[in-house]
């Protein structure tokens, strides 16, 4: 009997998931060229200083925007409810490695989604505080002392949203399977019944 795959995410969730990740590494190189001199050399990846410049707020504009349709799609399967309550007083088991004593999951477990949760409010806070300090555009319409508050909580919300991205990636090498899940679109029935049991359930109608 061959392995039996479940559809996980369609082509255009993928194409929009990839097209966030490539606006973020080029927000995220040219803010951090910005960040401090010494990291200032990463502005060569899109053209230059002055060119870091230009495309920084668009390139993290086009992110957002996409990371909305994503958000429109997925929010109300990363809602918590008692099922992840229960999930998180055993996390620390799993990342022991032990996933025997892991409450089943949805299709998204409690850590998932307090990354999603995250991801949204840094988001959020990065658009509004971009347009504070967007020059020639926006800036203008602000004090001063709004635009260095602005400056500083889009750093501190860059940072946050970097580490998210880091947690994001290193969760989905570390559990053998996942990938798959955006590149192919598809998922092995046994990794859905062992990582996201209710969810498995609920595609199967399998006990």
């Amino acid at each position: 009997m061959g392995i039996r795959y479940l559809p996980r995410y369609n082509a255009g969730e993928r194409t929009n998931h990839w097209l966030i990740v490539l606006f973020f590494i080029g927000a995220a190189l040219s803010g951090l060229a910005f960040f401090h001199p010494s990291l200032y050399f990463l502005s060569s990846l899109v053209g230059g200083g002055t060119w870091a410049r230009i495309l920084h707020p668009f390139m993290g504009l086009a992110m957002a925007l996409c990371f909305l349709v994503l958000f429109l799609k997925l929010w109300r399967h990363n809602v918590m409810n008692e099922a992840d309550k229960e999930w998180l007083k055993h996390s620390g088991d799993m990342l022991r490695g032990d996933k025997s004593r892991m409450p089943p999951a949805g299709r998204y477990n409690a850590g998932q989604k307090r990354v999603f949760w995250i991801m949204v409010v840094s988001l959020v806070v990065l658009v509004v505080t971009g347009f504070m300090f967007w020059q020639p555009w926006f800036a203008d319409a602000f004090p001063i002392l709004l635009r260095r508050i602005a400056v500083l909580l889009h750093a501190i919300s860059a940072t946050v949203l970097i580490l998210s991205v880091i947690v994001h990636v290193y969760a989905a090498i570390w559990v053998k399977g996942t990938v798959r899940a955006m590149t192919q679109g598809t998922v092995t029935e046994s990794w859905a019944r062992q990582n996201h049991a209710l969810w498995h359930r609920e595609m199967t109608g399998k006990q």
